[in-house]
């Protein structure tokens, strides 16, 4: 499934559409190019699950993590790892919630059969082109439950 969000604000709009279907313990893999909206899509996420705290990219600190909602989120980056060593030392299953690894093609042979993969593409200056990808029971629970 591919959408197009024509401005910022879309982008997060679909994070918070996808929140309404999320559980715990359910994976999102993001992919795309530096600026293409995955930490503004994560934070629409966090929105949608009552996180009531700014998001901010984990991209130097590796893993930020938001209790505040009704499910908990764990937002990664994983962009600056260079082993599997050192994603397992991120410990990143210790609690339930809703776990979004940027740049997570780099891991996503560590990471569960299920998950829901999602590319960023830029379009133009405001614009991005979404695709999901679902694996795993993520097939059937993305047609059910149509964003």
């Amino acid at each position: 499934m591919t959408v197009v969000c024509q401005e910022p604000a879309d982008t997060a709009r679909l994070g918070g559409l996808l929140a309404s279907r999320l559980k715990p313990g359910d994976v999102l893999v993001l992919s795309g190019e530096l600026g293409c909206g995955k930490t503004l899509f994560t934070g629409g996420v966090a929105m949608g699950l009552g996180v009531d705290e700014p998001v901010t990219s984990p991209s130097f600190v590796l893993v930020r993590r938001y209790r505040s909602g009704f499910i908990p989120l764990v937002h990664a980056d994983v962009y600056r790892l260079r082993s599997k060593h050192e994603f397992e030392d991120l410990d990143l299953w210790g609690e339930p919630g809703v776990l979004v690894v940027e740049w997570g093609d780099v891991v996503v042979d560590f990471l569960p059969a299920d998950h829901l993969r999602i590319d960023f593409e830029v379009a133009d200056d405001s614009s991005r082109i979404v695709t999901f990808s679902p694996q795993g029971s993520w097939v059937d629970r993305l047609e059910s439950e149509a964003i």
